[in-house]
């Protein structure tokens, strides 16, 4: 047995580093740093360290031999009887799921594709996606037939960026195969490696639709802690306290207000969407809990400036220190962070942000958002400061060195006690 992983980002690599401690496994990925980096020992998602990664890395081809080979050359996949594809899935401006990474990775497996083959999904979609979208492109391009020469299955990611307790081996995992021998295989090869379990699901579409309602469950979720800050701020009443004297019934749910961004929560809903529509049903809880988790950068920049204007601070022109970008805590994964609408709601009203964040890549922010962002804190003083992140390292920060005598101090994630002037 050799298994192809399509994708080495936070997904990819840390199911490639787990099948390669029993397998042959290669990670395939298009971006030549990336496996140039893994290939030295260093992931720089930090999902794995250093010790860990070189501990199952081929430096070369080997004949079948059990360990991880990272490559850009589609010739060392050649071989490989799973093919398991974890590139991303987002939305595009519009917010419609853009499938073109799956569609793209599905072309480079089906140049690869012999009879027997297994293709295995991990990516997130909407129920249909991989049989409806990804097999006839595998069809097309192997000019294999479906279910005769080659099979399918899906089993949905949870991997949780920068957690390391709950590592991709120590949760559940959700298995299904386009036929019912299929699925059983499916399943066998992840039950050989997650300690954790799985669960067989009785087809492809309800594993690609029990994924995609996780996510949408906690955006609807923190959609409704979301509105209750708003009418709690209105009421003046601190809403963290009463989520807490809430919280002492047996079976209330324990969410918090804050912005939705991520790869998972801010986007799967839109998938789920998407499919609805298409389908002529309007979900109207799913969008309204989009559209308010959507609304609460420029609703956190509101809240700053009205809390500047209370305190005499002249708001054109003032300078405002952001404490964090990441999309969460002790994590460098930047995508879909929500931060940036607060930044950006922030220079609407003429204020200058200056990002503050130890774990982001500078690089890839300034790439990704045409912002900058230093892994060092500022040496002057700020008329406001804003904590966006929970980062651990933030808890060591002498605010009063880093603000003036009248400065706003606004905690996005209600951690900072009697120092903030206001919070979510």
């Amino acid at each position: 047995m050799k298994i192809a992983i399509v994708g080495l980002g936070y997904v990819g690599l840390p199911l490639a580093r787990l099948f390669a401690t029993k397998y042959s496994v290669v990670g395939f990925d298009i971006n030549q740093s990336r496996v140039d980096e893994l290939n030295s020992g260093i992931d720089s998602t930090l999902e794995i360290d250093q010790a860990l990664l070189n501990s199952v890395l081929l430096k070369k081809p080997t004949n079948n031999a059990i360990g991880l080979l990272c490559s850009t050359s589609i010739e060392d996949i050649k071989d490989c009887n799973y093919y398991i594809v974890t590139v991303p899935t987002p939305v595009d401006k519009n917010n419609r799921p853009d499938l073109t990474p799956l569609y793209k990775s599905s072309e480079t497996v089906g140049k690869v594709l012999k009879k027997g083959d297994i293709v295995i999904y991990e990516s997130t979609v909407y129920p249909g996606v991989t049989e409806d979208e990804c097999v006839p492109v595998l069809e097309k391009i192997s000019g294999l037939k479906f279910n005769v020469d080659f099979f399918a299955g899906y089993s949905p990611e949870r991997i949780n960026p920068g957690d390391k307790q709950h590592t991709v081996e120590k949760i559940l995992k959700v298995t299904a195969g386009s036929t019912p021998e299929i699925g059983v295989k499916v399943n066998e090869l992840y039950k050989s490696v997650i300690t954790a379990g799985t669960h067989l699901a009785p087809t492809i579409k309800v594993a690609e639709a029990a994924k995609v309602i996780e996510n949408s469950q906690r955006d609807i979720n923190i959609a409704f802690v979301n509105e209750l800050s708003k009418i709690f701020n209105i009421l003046g009443i601190d809403t963290h306290s009463v989520l807490e004297a809430a919280g002492t019934k047996w079976n209330f749910l324990p969410f918090k207000p804050g912005l939705v961004g991520g790869h998972c929560i801010g986007v799967d809903p839109y998938y789920l969407a998407q499919k609805a529509q298409e389908m002529g049903y309007h979900p109207e809880i799913i969008l309204a809990g989009r559209r308010l988790n959507d609304s609460m950068g420029e609703y956190v920049a509101s809240q700053v400036v009205k809390l500047m204007i209370k305190k005499g601070v002249v708001v054109n022109g003032a300078k405002l220190l952001m404490l964090g970008i990441t999309f969460k805590e002790n994590c460098p994964d930047v995508r879909n962070t929500k931060i940036v609408d607060v930044i950006s709601s922030l220079a609407d009203y003429g204020i200058q942000v200056s990002i503050y964040d130890p774990w982001a890549n500078p690089a890839e922010v300034k790439h990704e958002y045409r912002l900058v962002t230093s892994n060092t804190i500022p040496n002057e003083k700020f008329d406001a400061i804003v904590l966006g992140v929970a980062h651990d390292k933030f808890a060591n920060i002498d605010f009063d060195s880093i603000k003036k005598e009248n400065a706003v101090i606004y905690d996005v994630k209600g951690i900072l006690g009697v120092i903030a002037d206001g919070k979510l």
